[in-house]
């Protein structure tokens, strides 16, 4: 039932605060001073009777929360006439009271735009730490500064401590200095002051409850003004001293600022791209992300390291084994929720989890899984981005190999082949520095918060330095072996020998870790970052790091003496592609290298895949002899008839063609495995008149059914930050090659640029979008 949480983590797991007691579950409060528990009688008579044990103890810091200070009573004083108006020396004896707190948390005021937070919706104080910002407070009577005390108090999570950091007290200094919390006055006029408040860089983050102390010199009792108003407080990458600190303005606006983004799919020679809607500063956003930490198993006092937040996210953005946000699923069965490629943005989801206490989202695969990550990470102030890498290894025995197994007929062996690769997988790539790591592994950071390996027992994986994976040090934290094995890994082919012992046959050096994508800094294009993966394919730096990385693996002995071969294969792809809904056409090439004749048998077999690298069925298989003259390169040309695939296609239209074979004369075996997909047509938007803010315009949605037979229960999914909201569109059923239009209305509330996203959402076809840009005017 929504807010119970069964966990199988234990309390020793990485970034899991080792030797920790589990934290317990209640709601953040801020208690009142007035509500604290009165001092019992025996007390009060023990205090007044024997002052000399309990005199005040001398401290620089107090735990407000669990000490008690005895102060002795001061004497009787004789009665004095009432001071005058305007006679500051007794003034300062009356006590001192707040009437009000002015937090200056307006969009507009200068707090959230310093701190960069004016984005976020609401008019709540959202600031970033390790800068300073500005408060005022309205007295009862004049500040003075000989008599007068104050002081802040922040309270994050449900047992704050000062020495754990999550009960900060702040006094008030002559001079702000750097790394500390502390706070000057910094303007006062009659009963009104202006504090200047600052905060390490180090702080835990997250939302905390504020409390005002006040009393004066000759007073024996403090006074506590509770304004019930909170203070959010977010990592903060413009800061120096932060160890999220990016250097770089314009990748701040992209990596921190930017609430649209591109995601990248399909086949490393047939890349598809889609626009997402991170929305990290829409309404209740942040309230989610916020409440997603706090049903973690992250305590409070470990939110100040961005390591343990992003492992704990990368865990909680999955639902595998915590109840966090999104359900994964790769069945093709969706009718109980949301099919992946549904979704276009990240908004919907995480309002969904938030107002329903934590119930899973329904559902999600791995590019919904980075988008919602993205959204988190940027929203707490971490600089992120969604990755795809295209011919992405999933190794399953740590061998750090990708490993494909023949019979003695080589035929494939398919219970042995658990390891796959995948046509693409996205995650995603965090910016932080790396003090748990030796110099030099800071950085962009690998996670991956898709469900496919436990790490130290629980669905999460990273940060892993992109620099120890494409050193191949993969014997650094966290989950390096399994980065690199997705990005780096060689593929390796085995035929099981008459004994049942298998022999290597065959290795592919260049089978894995194609086309890293992500969406460029401030343009629309797609950036390949594959050398922050990996060195260049094939020199001698790649190949150090990848045995490197393999005497960690549990096959070290795979990398022996190589073996000369002089006959080549590879598939050759015209254009952009096959299309959905024509037969599909590849040419496979294949070369002699030698001064000899070469004769060989090649076997092919193309099968249904699902974008994970499963293969779901064969459709078709064939044997062609190819008799090669010396030096000769021979092309064959191999299609795929429309009628043998339109009813066997799953999630992406994706399929791999298997090769294989034996070069008669050398005994060299031929091994060669390719994916490719069925491209499917674009939505076409298009935005009908100008737009303004408080304006109704309209855009037109376009689609042609590019298949010779009728698509079922057609639906639109259509979102625009700043335009409108995300809502569904039943179009119904959508005859072959036939054309619908939508014209959509709607009412921008944002100016500046703007996306209006759209998606079609359809059993038999899926990955359908389009996009808009669109340039909202102030009237």
């Amino acid at each position: 039932m929504p807010g119970e949480r069964l966990s199988v983590r234990g309390t020793r797991e990485v970034g899991r605060f080792p030797g920790a007691a589990p934290p317990v579950r209640v709601e953040l409060t801020v208690q009142k001073e007035e509500e604290k528990k009165q001092e019992g009688g025996c007390r009060q008579w023990f205090r007044k009777t024997c002052l000399c044990c309990c005199k005040r103890q001398n401290s620089n810091t107090y735990d407000l929360t669990d000490k008690v200070e005895f102060v002795k009573p001061p004497a009787p004083e004789p009665t004095k006439p009432k001071p005058e108006d305007g006679d500051e020396k007794e003034m300062g004896a009356k006590t001192l009271l707040v009437s009000s707190v002015d937090l200056l948390s307006s969009k507009r005021g200068l707090n959230r735009q310093e701190h960069h937070t004016d984005l976020y919706q609401g008019d709540e104080l959202i600031i970033r730490r390790g800068q300073t910002f500005q408060m005022e407070m309205e007295l009862d009577r004049p500040f003075n500064a000989e008599h007068d005390k104050l002081h802040l108090e922040l309270k994050t999570g449900p047992l704050p401590l000062v020495s754990k950091g999550t009960h900060v007290i702040i006094r008030l200094v002559d001079h702000l200095e750097d790394e500390r919390w502390e706070a000057k006055i910094v303007e006062q006029s009659g009963n009104k002051i202006k504090l200047s408040v600052n905060s390490p860089a180090t702080a835990v983050i997250g939302l905390y409850g504020l409390t005002v102390t006040t009393s004066t010199s000759k007073d024996e009792a403090a006074t506590v003004h509770d304004p019930n108003k909170n203070i959010t407080l977010l990592f903060n990458p413009w800061c120096e001293e932060d160890a999220v600190f990016l250097d770089s303005e314009e990748e701040l606006k992209e990596y921190v600022l930017n609430d649209t983004g591109r995601i990248y799919y399909g086949t490393e020679k047939q890349i598809g791209a889609r626009t997402w809607n991170f929305g990290q500063f829409n309404e209740g956003i942040l309230e989610a992300c916020l409440f997603i930490l706090e049903k973690s198993d992250i305590p409070p006092s470990g939110r100040g390291d961005p390591v343990n937040v992003v492992r704990v996210i990368s865990a909680m953005i999955n639902a595998q084994d915590d109840l966090g946000v999104l359900v994964g699923n790769w069945s093709g069965n969706y009718s109980d929720g949301v099919p992946p490629s549904a979704w276009s943005s990240s908004v919907e989801i995480l309002r969904k989890y938030h107002s329903s206490d934590g119930t899973p989202v329904s559902y999600g695969q791995c590019w919904v899984f980075s988008g919602i990550t993205t959204t988190v990470l940027r929203c707490l102030g971490i600089p992120s981005r969604s990755v795809t890498n295209f011919q992405s290894a999933h190794d399953t025995d740590v061998s750090l190999t990708t490993d494909v197994y023949f019979d003695e007929n080589m035929e494939p062996i398919h219970y042995l082949n658990s390891d796959s690769v995948w046509n693409f997988h996205v995650w995603n790539d965090c910016w932080m520095a790396r003090a748990d790591l030796p110099p030099g592994f800071g950085g962009w950071q690998a996670v991956d918060s898709t469900p496919q390996e436990t790490s130290q027992g629980t669905f999460c994986c990273g940060p892993a330095s992109l620099n120890a994976i494409r050193s191949g040090q993969v014997y650094l934290k966290n989950d390096t072996p399994f980065v690199f094995a997705e990005v780096n890994s060689d593929k390796i082919f085995w035929q099981r020998n008459l004994d049942g012992t298998f022999s290597q046959i065959h290795s592919e050096k260049k089978a894995v870790g194609h086309c890293i994508s992500t969406k460029a800094v401030g343009s629309e294009k797609r950036a390949d970052i594959t050398h922050l993966y990996k060195h260049q394919e094939g020199s001698e730096e790649e190949r150090i790091a990848v045995e490197t990385a393999s005497r960690y693996g549990s096959k070290p002995e795979v990398y022996g003496a190589a073996k000369a071969e002089d006959v080549s294969v590879e598939v050759r792809m015209e254009g952009e592609g096959p299309t959905m809904g024509a037969d599909a056409h590849l040419s496979i090439v294949v070369k002699n290298l030698s001064s000899q004749p070469r004769r060989t048998t090649l076997h092919s077999q193309v099968a249904v895949m699902y974008y994970t690298g499963v293969l779901k069925d064969t459709i078709r298989k064939e044997q062609t002899p190819v008799e090669l003259l010396p030096n000769e390169e021979k092309t064959i040309e191999w299609m795929l008839p429309y009628q043998q695939y339109q009813n066997q296609l799953v999630d992406q239209a994706a399929l791999m063609l298997t090769l294989s074979g034996r070069v008669n004369e050398t005994q060299q075996v031929l091994a060669h495995q390719t994916t490719f997909r069925l491209r499917t047509p674009d939505l076409s938007v298009t935005p009908l008149g100008d737009a303004f803010v408080g304006k109704e315009m309209a855009a037109k949605i376009t689609f042609t059914n590019p298949l010779p037979r009728t698509l079922m229960g057609v639906i639109f999914r259509v979102e625009g930050l700043g335009l409108q909201e995300g809502h569904e569109v039943a179009v119904g059923n959508v005859g072959g090659h036939s054309t619908v239009t939508l014209t959509e209305h709607f009412t921008p509330t944002l100016p500046g640029p703007r996306k209006l996203v759209a998606s079609l959402d359809c059993k038999q076809l899926t990955q359908v979008h389009g996009v808009a840009d669109i340039v909202v005017l102030e009237q």
